[in-house]
């Protein structure tokens, strides 16, 4: 909480920071950006200056590259070759975001959105100039957008859309009085920003109970491309659907959600055991923990972590780490687990009872003896490089193919997957109540990681051919037609958008983005191609694997 303060300070009058940009054409852009906000009585902004004899743009760096890097939160996209923002915007209500649009886009600029910083791709914060052709843009930041306004008489709560998890599970708890106890079904990483985590659904604890966070949106204030601010009704049900799960940074951007508060017991139960061994070992507990994790009662979730060297465990060689939560008192929930999964020898003195807000501690990576007060800092510390990958499974993996799975883990110590249990509610909410599609007949979702320290950089190739040889490896054993994927764990291996003449002469963006858009979103992709072209024709809100409209106006955007 101290670093964000700090942080706070520093840019509490802070609009615009802009990067050495040596040309004139990118002295334009910036003057242009300044000129648009001040004429539109923004007047809390950095001006920049040119040196006595040259056009050359100097800003205060020091600004600049704190304000960047506090929220790249994969390590992969700091590096000094990833392209830089020309501009990294910072509005402080909805007024300042509708007027940063306008500026945007009156400067040519492209705009990428960040709340939390956490897109698997670094979307958030950087362009991939191996897909795009270079062109400036800038950040609309909405780190200083982080209200959580709870109303408990209502149960509901405005988010707003710069809001980390921890600062939204924090100010819930906090408001609770009474006997009377609620939550809210998201992540459990709290420095994860609420508008991109809703935007592409949110799995978390709770969802075996109460579906995904999407699931639990009422209501939402969307900045669309015009600079207008539009509610559910006005931006129409199919937007409203759409930005449900349908992707972050691609509608416009969310300046709060209200989303619905959700009854939590007093007490509820948590635990983490690590259990090493041989692979034949671990094998047999992960194949009896994918029958027995889905079919659990609703109150239940129980996640495994497997690898050669868990990033939370002190085990050296094969461990699978097993991550319990259950809504109610530690005795049902050690009588439960006792009795459908024996061999993974959980014992009463291993569960933890607890309240909400402080399973949400237990499970946060927050370091041992940490308070509910800290799950506020939105500072992620050890800080890593990392690739991820992900899948659906809708029929056990046979024993063979559990095994492989862990020879190919055993290579890579960096390299672990995590395996989320879904069915519970997942399993009763339709796959078309809104864009996230992931419900009935999926057993569990896996997480494929490895991850590397900045210093490791020279040997990143090895990492990710490592993760695509796994991820091939599996495909016998996971969903196919399509083979799907996650939209919170992007993966552009699975296809981007890429700016050529052939795009321009077909018209056929739609059709190449389907590649990757079934594989997300599977037969929701077409109804929301429709909303994307109601909301932003012009594709103003795009990246490499966002949802283009239907229009020619989607490639001419691109090329501009």
């Amino acid at each position: 909480m101290k670093v964000l303060r700090r942080l706070t300070l520093s840019v509490v009058c802070l609009i615009i920071i802009v990067l050495i940009v040596p040309s004139l054409e990118d002295a334009q852009y910036q003057y242009q950006i300044s000129s648009c906000l001040t004429q539109h009585n923004i007047n809390n902004f950095t001006t920049l200056h040119s040196s006595n004899s040259s056009s050359t743009i100097w800003p205060n760096e020091s600004y600049y590259y704190k304000v960047l890097n506090f929220s790249i939160q994969n390590l992969r996209f700091a590096d000094p070759k990833v392209p830089k923002p020309f501009a990294i915007i910072l509005p402080q209500n909805a007024e300042q975001i509708k007027s940063a649009v306008l500026c945007a886009r009156n400067a040519s600029c492209k705009i990428t959105i960040r709340s939390g910083g956490h897109s698997y791709e670094g979307t958030s914060s950087t362009i991939d100039t191996a897909t795009t052709t270079a062109s400036p843009f800038v950040i609309i930041d909405l780190m200083n957008l982080n209200r959580v306004t709870v109303d408990l008489e209502a149960k509901t709560a405005w988010v707003e859309g710069g809001a980390t998890l921890g600062e939204t599970y924090y100010a819930i708890a906090n408001a609770t009085t009474g006997h009377e106890y609620y939550g809210f079904s998201a992540g459990s990483c709290p420095t994860v920003g609420v508008g991109g985590h809703i935007s592409g659904g949110g799995f978390g604890l709770l969802s075996r109970k109460y579906g995904v966070a999407a699931d639990n949106v009422l209501d939402a204030l969307l900045v669309d491309a015009n600079g207008q601010l539009l509610d559910r009704e006005s931006m129409g049900e199919d937007v409203f659907w759409a930005i449900r799960g349908g992707g972050g940074g691609v509608w416009g951007i969310v300046y709060a959600w209200k989303i619905h508060l959700l009854k939590v017991p007093p007490t509820v139960t948590a635990f983490v055991v690590s259990r090493p061994g041989t692979i034949t070992h671990i094998a047999n507990l992960v194949a009896k923990w994918q029958v027995v994790a889905p079919n659990l009662g609703d109150d239940f979730y129980l996640s495994c972590f497997v690898g050669a060297g868990l990033p939370e465990t002190t085990t050296i060689g094969m461990s699978a780490t097993f991550k319990g939560f259950y809504l109610g008192p530690k005795s049902h929930a050690h009588s439960v687990i006792h009795r459908v999964f024996p061999e993974l020898g959980v014992v009463e003195q291993d569960c933890f009872e607890m309240s909400w807000i402080q399973s949400i501690v237990f499970f946060s990576g927050l370091p041992p003896g940490s308070s509910v007060y800290q799950l506020q800092n939105r500072y992620l510390q050890n800080k890593a490089c990392f690739k991820a990958k992900s899948d659906y499974v809708r029929t056990p993996i046979p024993y063979e193919g559990i095994r492989a799975a862990l020879n190919l883990l055993e290579k890579e110590p960096k390299g672990y997957v995590i395996l989320d249990p879904y069915g519970g509610n997942m399993d009763r909410i339709s796959t078309e109540s809104i864009a996230f599609p992931h419900r009935k007949g999926n057993l569990y979702a896996i997480q494929y990681m490895v991850e590397w320290k900045q210093q490791e950089n020279d040997k990143i190739e090895d990492y990710i051919n490592w993760i695509k040889t796994f991820y091939s490896a599996m495909a016998p054993y996971v969903s196919w037609g399509p083979r799907a994927a996650y939209i919170n764990y992007m993966d552009f291996d699975l296809g981007v958008m890429v700016t050529t003449d052939l795009l321009l002469l077909n018209n056929d963006a739609v059709e190449i983005a389907r590649v990757w858009g079934e594989k997300y979103f599977l037969n929701n992709f077409d109804r929301l191609v429709r909303a994307k072209t109601l909301i932003d024709p012009h594709n103003v809100f795009a990246n490499q694997q966002g949802i283009p409209p239907t229009s020619n106006l989607f490639s001419l955007r691109l090329s501009a």
